[in-house]
């Protein structure tokens, strides 16, 4: 790694930065380091080691960020290095090691406040501002022209991929992830509701300016064309984290479509999507239930490790059982 550090100073002129290796999480793809000048965080450094992914793909993702920063999106930048390039490869251990640059995002985490939203302002503010934050994304991204290409859903989200990752027991999940294939090879794929998508889009990955509610979005490691209904059901998913106190389903469903609705409010003032996709919105619930089955899979056979079926049993079930996410048997 201080190799790396090394070269990094000299292809963006940090000499003068203190660098700071962040604790990977769970099933990270990449080594971060923040960059510090005077004391002050300035840079995120992101070292990309795996080998499974190629130059065009990180000079696809990180033009289309510097694209979506230029144009206005809450986004943080890339930072071309002196080369003027914005993903940069060197050689470290034998391998190819590829890293980028990025802007610090001002403000901090959501969880590292302890889940608890800026002081004297109310809870919807957040979910409103979190809506308008994707939607600048979908917006632009519907008149990007990209360079270099990232995948395609389909590149990597078919049964051949899946059957794969899934063992051979599982056979009533296979039959259900290839019953929605099915029905997401029937979806239109036209520049009004898919192209470029943020694909991870949480709350681990933006901060929150707890002085004004402005959020600024990162690490689009995992952009791909998608349809633009999946980063909102992503949103779905994770409100059930602000709901799972209400132990009645029905109560629970409320609350969850109160949040969606609040972050639906924001995204339109941005952009809007065809009203026969917002329909479909059961259905890219579990598009983004078999994205967590495969992640979840393949950090663990990147690890050499066995998957622990807990953790994605509830997707699993809510795939099979043909029930909404969060063992809710309501059709919203």
């Amino acid at each position: 790694m201080n190799s790396i550090l090394e070269q990094a100073k000299s292809l963006y002129s940090l000499e003068d930065c203190t660098f700071t290796p962040v604790s990977g999480h769970e099933g990270g793809r990449n080594q971060i380091v923040t960059v510090s000048r005077n004391g002050e965080k300035q840079y995120v450094l992101r070292v990309s080691a795996l080998g499974d992914r190629c130059e065009e793909e990180y000079l696809a993702e990180t033009e289309f960020v510097h694209y979506l920063a230029e144009h206005g999106a809450p986004v943080a930048d890339v930072i071309p290095s002196v080369r003027g390039r914005l993903a940069e490869s060197m050689e470290a251990d034998g391998k190819v090691v590829y890293i980028s640059l990025f802007a610090y995002a001002k403000g901090m985490l959501l969880a590292d406040n302890g889940y608890r939203y800026r002081e004297g302002a109310p809870l919807s503010e957040y979910f409103f501002n979190t809506g308008k934050a994707l939607g600048a994304i979908h917006r632009l991204s519907k008149a990007y022209a990209p360079v270099h290409r990232r995948p395609d859903y389909f590149d990597k989200y078919n049964m051949e991929s899946l059957s794969r990752l899934i063992p051979y027991e599982y056979g009533e999940l296979k039959t259900a992830i290839a019953k929605r294939l099915e029905a997401f090879r029937a979806l239109p794929v036209d520049k009004n509701c898919y192209g470029l998508v943020h694909f991870d889009f949480s709350d681990g990955n933006y901060h929150i300016d707890m002085d004004t509610g402005v959020i600024t979005v990162f690490d689009f490691d995992n952009c791909m064309n998608c349809w633009y209904m999946f980063d909102l059901a992503n949103l779905w998913i994770h409100n059930e984290g602000w709901t799972r106190q209400e132990t009645d389903p029905g109560k629970r469903f409320a609350l969850m479509r109160q949040c969606f609705d609040l972050q639906l409010q924001g995204y339109k003032t941005e952009t809007d999507l065809p009203e026969d996709m917002m329909e479909k919105l059961p259905l890219f619930i579990d598009m983004v239930l078999i994205e967590n089955i495969a992640d979840e899979l393949e950090c663990c056979a990147r690890e050499g490790e066995d998957p622990d079926w807990e953790d994605i049993e509830d997707a699993a079930e809510c795939l099979i059982q043909e029930v909404l996410y969060a063992g809710i048997g309501q059709q919203y």
